[in-house]
C-alpha cells in the first residue's frame, strides 16, 4: 500500500472561492431594479386582465362571475404585496438617510 505525500498547497475549494469575483454593489442594484420592474409589469398585467374581465361582464358577455371575482382578488393581493415592498424600500431609504457618516 502506497502512502501519498502531504501537499503543501491549499485545498482546491478554497482556491476556487478566492478565484470567484464578489458581486459589486452596482450589479446588486441592477438586480433589485430588474426584479422590482418585473414585479410592477406583472402587477400591471394583472390589473389589465382584471379590467378586461370586468368590462366583459358589464357588457353582458359570457364570463363566469367566479372568474371575475378570482381575478379581482388576485389583483388585490398583488397590489397589497407591491405596496408592502414599496413601504419597505421607503423605510430602508429613510433609515440609510438617518445614518451618521
Amino acid at each position: 500500500m502506497a502512502i501519498s505525500p502531504i501537499n503543501s498547497s491549499p485545498i482546491p475549494v478554497i482556491q476556487d472561492i478566492n478565484a470567484t469575483q464578489k458581486p459589486s454593489a452596482s450589479s446588486n442594484t441592477q438586480q433589485i431594479t430588474k426584479s422590482f420592474e418585473e414585479m410592477l409589469n406583472t402587477l400591471n398585467q394583472s390589473q389589465l386582465n382584471t379590467d378586461s374581465l370586468v368590462e366583459q361582464m358589464a357588457r353582458g358577455e359570457d364570463v363566469d362571475l367566479h372568474t371575475v371575482m378570482i381575478a379581482m382578488e388576485e389583483n388585490n393581493v398583488n397590489f397589497n404585496v407591491a405596496l408592502g415592498i414599496r413601504d419597505k424600500l421607503v423605510e430602508a431609504y429613510r433609515e440609510i438617510m438617518r445614518m451618521q457618516v
